[in-house]
């Protein structure tokens, strides 16, 4: 029965696994994972904002990489939370639209963002005497606005060329993605695929080429430069290069889900890689860039010093 998408009400989401046995240990998990990447997240974004010392570049980036991280949480945890809990897994259409844009904004955001900072990893380790005169406060800021109006342009975009006529209202996975959605319509996709495509692989192609590019400098200088600049290059580099793989390992699998029949793989394995790049890097990256970077870790190491004091 074809329904039109202006009068669907709501979409059945077929892909929760219920177990009842579970279901408390499922919620306490969501939701434990959620406490930490909000709580994480938050304390480097006030941490990077009130120590006059770690207002720098590298440190502007990483505050834009956390705030999509909370972005991408709030859209998606709280959600996650009531399916678990509910007896019905429906979403309302208002609602799964709004998800669509926020997940697909936020892969976009961070893969750009992760570009922008081996952009800036490079000026600093291959240009260090004009570091700042190349990164002004200017092209910091237009660097950042960049990093989130494009994705912000093309989703816009992508989602009015959603057809209008569906023939169906279940979406077989655990929240709402673009493609899922596309495969309901009951008319021709063919311009909505396209421009879905080209507008995944651009991103990844612009984001891929200025990184590649960033690093294969950076190599050239540190197998030719001092011990010195070696060891700056690990030190800011490792964070990085760990969350550029990490979200490429989770971003890659969700893309190839969503083009590919993925059937072969049990159901709860396919739930969990889809949710992986939404879930995983929230955590992973406060951790990384936490722990690895000595500026942050010591600031952070003096504020619970003083809280306990």
């Amino acid at each position: 029965m074809m329904i039109n998408s202006s009068q669907v009400l709501f979409f059945s989401l077929t892909a929760y696994i219920d177990s009842w046995a579970l279901t408390y240990l499922y919620f306490t998990v969501v939701l434990l994972l959620y406490i930490s990447i909000i709580g994480s997240n938050v304390l480097l974004i006030v941490v990077i904002c009130v120590n006059r010392s770690l207002h720098e570049p590298m440190y502007m980036f990483l505050c834009s990489l956390f705030v999509n991280e909370l972005y991408v949480s709030s859209g998606l945890f709280p959600f996650l939370l009531i399916q678990i809990l509910s007896d019905v897994h429906i979403i309302s259409a208002p609602l799964c639209f709004l998800q669509i844009f926020i997940i697909h904004t936020y892969g976009a955001v961070e893969f750009l963002n992760l570009a922008v900072m081996s952009y800036d990893r490079y000026l600093a380790i291959c240009y260090p005497l004009q570091y700042n005169t190349r990164m002004t406060p200017t092209k910091i800021t237009m660097l950042i606005a960049v990093t989130w109006l494009y994705p912000f342009m093309v989703v816009s975009f992508s989602m009015s060329l959603i057809p209008v006529k569906l023939c169906r209202n279940q979406i077989n996975k655990v929240y709402c993605d673009m493609h899922s959605l596309v495969k309901l319509a009951c008319t021709e996709t063919i311009i909505s695929n396209i421009y879905g495509l080209i507008a995944t692989f651009s991103t990844i192609f612009i984001s891929l080429i200025l990184i590649l590019y960033s690093y294969i400098k950076i190599l050239v200088v540190c197998f030719s430069g001092s011990k010195q600049t070696r060891q700056k290059a690990v030190n800011t580099c490792t964070p990085h290069l760990a969350s550029i793989l990490n979200f490429s390992f989770g971003g890659s699998f969700e893309v190839s889900q969503s083009r590919f029949d993925m059937s072969f793989l049990p159901n709860v394995l396919r739930i969990f890689l889809s949710l992986y790049f939404l879930t995983v890097q929230p955590l992973f990256n406060p951790l990384m860039y936490g722990l690895k970077m000595s500026k942050i870790r010591n600031v952070c190491k003096n504020l619970i010093l003083n809280v306990k004091h």
